[in-house]
């Protein structure tokens, strides 16, 4: 297996507007983040990433993009970002960027020059079509309304539509037009010779649209619009050409530089994704994809311990994978996965242990090292994120009870993860002097890092430990994965093994007691304790162990059989 700096990193995700605020407008900002540079430091990441931090409208908090080389006034200046890079490099830790190449704002330039006329040098910049029947070209639904508003908007001065596969306010680019795709690669470079270390690149697996853009076989979704537009997710994913259009990406600009690259992509398995990085592609080097944390039916157990198997394939084939449970876009994983209140503690250490001694690289959304919760907002009107909205409306609409509507909603909220990061208990927990852009989780008194570094027992000093761990032993990167006791439905463990180096990570996926028969193999071995979330003496090996709710032991082995 070829060694690589991203393979090894442990990435520290920041979304910018929750983070912190340095001058009391209650948005976070680039010197807020420098700010907190030490505390970043000293839980041991290596990487940092920001979401999108581009001059935007915010019609989508910034991914919706009008200037890709220009910094959003409400986070700073590019000198700003710049002095946040040296800073970040001479703490010897990388950042990479958070990169929209599907769409850009209507407020861009190259859009504003293609609305202008059909012979701009830009209209073919993106998608235009005729309208068919006096409608729309296709049945497309746009992904911001749940099938109740179009794909494609209505262009009243050049008689044509434009393609939105989000909001009307963010139109798709046309990657088949060889401007376009230079104007973008030369954009990537201008960031890199910058000395940026990487992207994250956001639905980068939908820059290919169908050929004649047809309509999609689905019934429509509802509510039903005039036509019967159809949210058929899968129509701009994965089409022919798009590997033929990352690997010229990958050439032309990714390969130039010693830099990480991981791609968002909905609709992929595992059999999918290989195409994308497997390393004799020379496409992208590993993907996010939506089977456990996106996922809107909570996933088992046995379906957790599947997912994990099934993509570890992908680094048996020469690729590889990501390990990450929540971001700005998913629940919080403590309250989403395990138990927020009575085991607070033991769920998030737990939840930690598997996120880095999983095969892969791990990303740590920020909050999760002091165990952030969902947020329980009393009304919608706390909410700030479209699709919650939007949603709570359309079931209002179908009769749904205001109370239930929120109900169903809370757990699933993108604002869940995006309410303001929690510093202290001070008003405001410590995120600004002023009034936060989205309400600060009411529970900010008793969860804090200030809180939780006074604790006897702290989840931050926690992830510090896994974190320093995985520097300072390569089993945890490149160790092989075995699943042990796969029948037990709440056991998820698993043997790492690397140049004579064994581990054994056993938990309990559960929050009652559950008793497991330890395999006669590991038995025989020499065993040692090398992190455990209960007390050690509650962690000793034996032939038959009661774990305690959550309990998450890792072990290494020797001689083992």
């Amino acid at each position: 297996m070829t060694k690589k700096w991203w393979k090894e990193a442990v990435i520290y995700q920041i979304y910018p507007k929750s983070f912190n605020d340095s001058n009391g407008d209650g948005i976070g900002d680039l010197r807020g983040i420098i700010e907190k540079l030490d505390y970043i430091e000293e839980l041991g990441v290596d990487v940092i990433w920001l979401n999108p931090v581009y001059k935007s409208p915010n019609v989508d908090n910034g991914y919706d993009i009008s200037d890709y080389q220009r910094i959003n006034e409400q986070y700073g200046s590019l000198d700003d970002f710049k002095e946040l890079l040296a800073k970040i490099h001479e703490k010897g830790m990388k950042l990479i960027m958070d990169m929209v190449l599907n769409h850009t704002s209507d407020q861009h330039e190259w859009f504003q020059q293609a609305k202008s006329a059909k012979a701009n040098k830009y209209r073919d910049y993106y998608i235009w079509h005729k309208g068919k029947n006096g409608q729309e070209p296709n049945n497309w639904g746009n992904y911001f309304y749940e099938g109740a508003g179009s794909a494609w908007e209505y262009d009243q001065k050049t008689g044509e539509y434009y393609l939105h596969n989000y909001s009307k306010k963010m139109p798709d680019l046309n990657w088949k037009n060889e401007n376009l795709k230079q104007d973008m690669f030369k954009m990537l470079r201008w960031w890199l010779d910058m000395g940026i270390d990487g992207f994250r690149l956001d639905a980068i697996n939908r820059l290919i649209k169908p050929e004649g853009l047809p309509d999609s076989k689905r019934p429509p979704t509802p509510p039903v619009g005039i036509r019967g537009y159809v949210v058929d997710r899968e129509m701009c994913a994965n089409q022919p050409g798009i590997h033929e259009l990352l690997h010229e990406m990958n050439q032309e600009v990714f390969s130039k530089y010693n830099i990480m690259t991981v791609g968002e992509t909905g609709n992929v398995n595992s059999d999918i994704a290989i195409n994308y990085v497997k390393a004799e592609k020379q496409e992208i080097d590993m993907v996010f994809h939506f089977e456990i944390a996106k996922n809107p039916v909570l996933v088992t157990v046995p379906q957790f311990k599947a997912i994990q198997q099934r993509w570890y394939g992908i680094i048996e084939q020469n690729g590889w994978i990501t390990q990450y449970l929540s971001n700005h876009d998913s629940p919080r994983q403590v309250s989403r996965f395990a138990d927020d209140r009575e085991l607070h503690y033991q769920s998030a250490t737990m939840l930690a242990t598997l996120l880095h001694t999983l095969p892969g690289t791990p990303f740590i959304y920020q909050g999760e090292e002091i165990g952030m919760t969902n947020v329980e907002f009393p009304s919608i009107e706390y909410y700030n994120e479209r699709y919650t909205v939007g949603k709570y409306y359309t079931m209002l609409e179908k009769g749904v009870s205001p109370e239930e509507a929120l109900s169903q909603l809370r757990m699933m909220s993108r604002d869940n993860a995006r309410t303001p990061m929690q510093w202290n208990k001070s008003e405001n927990a410590g995120f600004t002097n002023g009034k936060p852009w989205l309400s600060v989780n009411p529970n900010y008194e008793q969860i804090n890092v200030e809180q939780d570094l006074k604790g006897k027992r702290s989840i931050y000093q926690y992830y510090q430990e896994l974190i320093d761990l995985r520097k300072k032993n390569s089993v945890m990167v490149y160790g092989n994965y075995r699943p042990v006791l796969a029948e037990i439905d709440h056991i998820v463990a698993y043997i790492r093994e690397y140049e004579g180096v064994k581990w054994f990570i056993l938990t309990n996926f559960d929050r009652v007691n559950t008793e497991v028969n330890i395999p006669q193999n590991i038995l025989e071995s020499k065993v040692a304790v090398i992190l455990s979330n209960y007390p050690e003496s509650e962690s000793k090996l034996a032939k038959t162990m009661e774990l305690k709710p959550y309990q998450t032991i890792v072990y290494q082995l020797t001689d083992l059989v």
